[in-house]
């Protein structure tokens, strides 16, 4: 019987756990109790013996071995292997309960899609919930013992009423050496296309949705099957049987507690009752015990599955679905929300500090001042500027951009105005002389910047004619150097150029 103990741990408090240490049924104490006395008692013995019935030079050689066991003891990688092997079982143990067979969901589809409120489309569903309910116990009774002890042969079969006397004729009349639970899976496929030729099934597709639920459901009785079929390597257990066991034996002798006077490292106190070898039996031991239960969960121990209540379960609900609640509906009536457009039902005092209200969102508790919760209009940048600011734009032969050298009228300040003209630094003029070109004045032409076109990219053309500017300065077009022009080499340019600027081609 499965012992439940989901209600004493369903809410976590001071001592919860420890209360479940003081039960018995189900409990690691009563799946151990035998091996942890016989191992006190082999512990006792052993030192009894070294105290009181060996000679001294016994006595020597006693504590040499003891010694050799607790140090090679160590060696067996009991955790390692006993930790892999008891997860495997576990996983093996919750998949064995996931195949277990419930006809929950082809007793509604026989409901829905078997017709005929008369004797025949009555027998009709009962007979086919009977065929799913006998395949299950044909195959619970090959695989657990309770279930075996309950039907140990077919006649009792036929006598608990899962087959009548003309089915148990024909079924031991299939001469076959295998297992025949399947049987009655063929019956009930057989008995629903009959069911389909009499109208009793209205459609093809209605009888496809119960065959597909009839496979799934004996698809759980042959996982059942292998599973009892295929167990865990022999090999794999009785590895993990003999580290465990082994490995405490070892401990017998060498967990001893020797003689003070000796001298031998880490005996330096003489006690009688090894506390924490025990402990050491008991977690590795009980780890071993689990594993044993768990690995045949259709069994007679107190957490196997309950194989004979799914029985009697399975068929009592399954006819009830397809037999007395047949059509069977309880008159339709408006709910009490019917008017209701924000239904919530009532709680009781003991649940009252359960209603809480909805969860927004993290970022609803977030507080923002009020005067910056109102938005705030951009500056845009005119068209004109960005174009006055930017540097002209010429075209080459083959349809690319090469933004010349030019001199903004905001490179370099004018002379005679606050002082004398200081040179931009030599960054400031390259970052200039790279600048995007300005996009032309469309509609609907964006006045984001552009992206610039690499220098290494461009085409190797001699620059464009600068454009005639009043500026004080001379240009290097060859590596963009700016510097200030004198006096009187001023007055010269502007007598020449008349007023525009100079620009030096031969200075490098």
């Amino acid at each position: 019987m499965t012992v439940t103990y989901s209600n004493k741990v369903a809410n976590a408090r001071l001592g919860g756990f420890s209360q479940l240490l003081l039960r018995w049924k189900g409990s690691i104490y009563k799946l151990l109790y035998k091996e942890f006395c016989i191992f006190l008692v082999l512990f006792f013995t052993l030192s009894s013996v070294y105290r009181y019935m060996l000679q001294e030079n016994q006595k020597r050689y006693f504590e040499k071995l003891a010694m050799y066991c607790n140090k090679y003891a160590e060696l067996i990688p009991v955790s390692f292997v006993l930790g892999f092997y008891v997860t495997l079982v576990v996983s093996r143990w919750w998949s064995q309960y996931e195949s277990l067979p419930w006809p929950d969901r082809l007793m509604h589809l026989v409901a829905c899609n078997v017709h005929g409120a008369d004797e025949r489309g009555r027998l009709l569903r009962r007979t086919l919930m009977r065929y799913a309910n006998l395949s299950a116990l044909l195959i619970l009774r090959s695989v657990s013992t309770a279930v075996y002890k309950r039907f140990p042969t077919m006649d009792h079969v036929v006598e608990a009423g899962f087959m009548t006397p003309a089915e148990r004729r024909k079924f031991d009349g299939l001469r076959s050496p295998h297992n025949k639970f399947w049987v009655p899976c063929v019956w009930f496929a057989n008995l629903a296309a009959q069911a389909k030729a009499e109208g009793r099934i209205l459609d093809n597709v209605s009888l496809q949705l119960i065959l597909n639920d009839l496979n799934n459901f004996r698809s759980c009785c042959s996982m059942l099957y292998s599973y009892d079929w295929v167990s865990i390597p022999l090999v794999y257990t009785q590895v993990v049987t003999v580290a465990v066991y082994s490995f405490f034996l070892a401990c017998l002798i060498g967990r001893q507690f020797l003689d003070p006077a000796q001298g031998y490292p880490g005996h330096d106190m003489d006690l009688y009752i090894p506390v924490f070898t025990l402990l050491q039996f008991f977690f590795y031991a009980g780890w071993l015990k689990v594993a044993e239960q768990l690995i045949n969960p259709f069994g007679e121990d107190d957490d196997d599955f309950e194989a004979n209540w799914c029985v009697d379960r399975n068929l009592q609900v399954s006819l009830m679905g397809v037999d007395e609640m047949y059509r069977d509906l309880p008159p339709l009536e408006h709910d009490v929300y019917w008017d209701d457009i924000s239904p919530c039902p009532p709680y009781t005092g003991a649940s009252l500090v359960h209603h809480k209200a909805s969860f927004q969102g993290s970022t609803f508790d977030v507080s923002i001042p009020a005067q910056e919760m109102e938005f705030q209009r951009l500056d845009h940048i005119s068209e004109e500027a960005e174009r006055c600011s930017s540097p002209s734009i010429a075209g080459t032969s083959d349809g690319s951009l090469t933004p010349p050298l030019l001199l903004s009228p905001l490179a370099v300040p004018p002379a005679g105005r606050g002082g004398p003209s200081r040179p931009r630094s030599l960054l400031t003029m390259l970052a200039a002389a790279t600048l995007p070109p300005t996009a032309p004045d469309r509609r609907g032409w964006s006045s984001a910047p552009q992206t610039p076109v690499p220098r290494r990219t461009q085409p190797s053309l001699p620059p464009p004619p600068p454009r005639a500017r009043r500026c004080g300065c001379a240009v290097s077009h060859s590596d963009g150097l700016i510097a200030p022009l004198g006096t009187g080499q001023r007055s010269k340019h502007d007598a020449q150029v008349n007023g525009s600027c100079h620009v030096d081609m031969s200075t490098l």
